[in-house]
């Protein structure tokens, strides 16, 4: 069977995923991306093209190691990265990438978003952690990405001193990630400088996490 078919419908879908990065407010001009493992490989935004212009057509398909099998469009600067993951976490189905403000800030300051609300022990079961800074452009950034969510429930990792990384088996699922992230981080941010913030008891996030994610929804 063609793998054709299916590649141009996960195109379509990428694409329009893509479109909600900032309708949500997690990205501005060409900043962030998403991608998908699709059967052996990955699609993945090319480089440098603004939200509003992308088309199907120009997610760039690519092997697991990042290197692009068509040669119509450069794939994004955080492809090693991508691939990296696809290829320690083999139950990942898609990577979203952004610089949304108030994660960011939390990872401008090396500081974990702690577990201060119920909307973050459904999602994250706990705190979303912050990895070490890792340098832009080849494998570094996907292997702390690893190094820290292949020990760890949370679908999302905010990186020292850049940004956003979230998990998912889908790339909805990824995407929800990061929007929840952002979410979380905004009122993180709001409370403690209100003062007086109250973190939640571990046995409490323990029980909202597994009710989330074992009996929420249809």
């Amino acid at each position: 069977m063609s793998l054709e078919p299916d590649l141009r419908a996960s195109r379509q879908t990428l694409r329009d995923l893509h479109l909600e990065l900032p309708k949500a407010g997690l990205v501005t001009w060409t900043s962030g991306n998403i991608s998908a493992r699709v059967g052996d490989g990955m699609l993945i935004k090319p480089s440098g093209v603004t939200f509003p212009d992308l088309q199907p057509e120009q997610m760039v398909h690519c092997d697991l190691t990042g290197t692009p099998l068509e040669t119509h469009f450069k794939p994004s600067s955080d492809t090693a990265t991508h691939a990296f993951i696809y290829r320690h976490l083999p139950e990942v189905g898609g990577i979203v990438h952004t610089h949304s403000p108030y994660a960011t800030a939390w990872a401008a300051n090396a500081t974990a978003i702690p577990c201060f609300l119920t909307a973050m022990a459904d999602e994250f079961g706990g705190e979303i952690p912050c990895g070490d800074f890792a340098m832009i452009g080849g494998e570094q950034i996907g292997r702390e990405v690893v190094r820290v969510l292949g020990n760890h429930r949370s679908p999302a990792i905010i990186l020292q001193n850049h940004g956003v990384f979230t998990i998912g088996k889908t790339p909805k699922d990824a995407l929800k990630a990061a929007v929840m992230c952002e979410d979380v981080a905004r009122t993180a941010h709001l409370a403690v400088q209100l003062g007086n913030v109250k973190a939640l008891a571990l046995e409490d996030i323990e029980r909202l996490y597994q009710r989330y994610q074992n009996q929420y929804g249809q």
